[in-house]
């Protein structure tokens, strides 16, 4: 099979864990496009759904797929999202996309979330991804330097600005043995507004798409 192939395989299983009459959590990239369109076969059955990009809310929107304000909404019953990278403990990278930001605010609203990705995205150690992170425009040389300090190699990419009008640091050369302890570590250097790791609030569940079909990590 083709990676979008798997791609569509896990998309189309994620719909068992769309909870009926429910506002559920879409995220951003190929694999959660694929979720979108998986989920317009049963939009009559969910309340709305909550984007964590502009992307994807005109995506849902294409679908007739009603899309709520987060900040209207006092529960997500689940996020679905796709990843870079995971291991087995569902410590997450994201961020590929740029969405990284408003992908973990949706994620910390939502009861349960479930990671599709191909069986390419897992990995044993974290890091060969380059980890995207946030920035503050203004503190983009200073956020560089202590990069530095932390034995990576940031990169900016050029040329992209966020949904909240910041900037990208893809930070290349790290060996993540400790993802939780470096999320935080990483969350304090003033000017960073988040970093795509997502190990303090992990995945519950990932789903993988293979050529045995559908593997279930939890």
């Amino acid at each position: 099979m083709t990676p979008d192939e798997k791609k569509q395989q896990v998309a189309k299983a994620a719909l068992e864990y769309v909870v009926e009459d429910t506002i559920i959590g879409i995220g951003t990239g190929s694999t959660a496009n694929y979720f979108v369109d998986a989920l317009a076969t049963i939009k009559h059955k969910i309340e709305g759904t909550v984007a964590s990009s502009n992307a994807t809310a005109e995506r849902l929107k294409s679908n007739g797929i009603p899309v709520l304000d987060i900040n209207g909404v006092d529960e997500i019953s689940v996020y679905i999202d796709g990843t870079d990278e995971s291991n087995r403990y569902l410590h997450l990278i994201k961020g590929g996309g740029g969405a990284l930001t408003r992908e973990k605010i949706v994620a910390a609203v939502s009861k349960r979330f479930v990671c599709i990705a191909d069986d390419s995205k897992l990995v044993d150690m974290l890091g060969k991804f380059p980890l995207p992170i946030e920035v503050i425009p203004m503190a983009q040389s200073y956020v560089a330097r202590e990069l530095v300090k932390l034995g990576g190699k940031p990169v900016w990419r050029e040329g992209f600005i966020t949904d909240n009008g910041n900037v990208i640091l893809d930070v290349h050369n790290l060996q993540i043995m400790e993802p939780v302890k470096l999320e935080t570590q990483l969350n304090e250097i003033t000017g960073v507004v988040t970093n795509g790791l997502f190990a303090a609030r992990p995945a519950d569940v990932l789903l993988l798409g293979s050529d045995k079909g559908v593997q279930i990590i939890k």
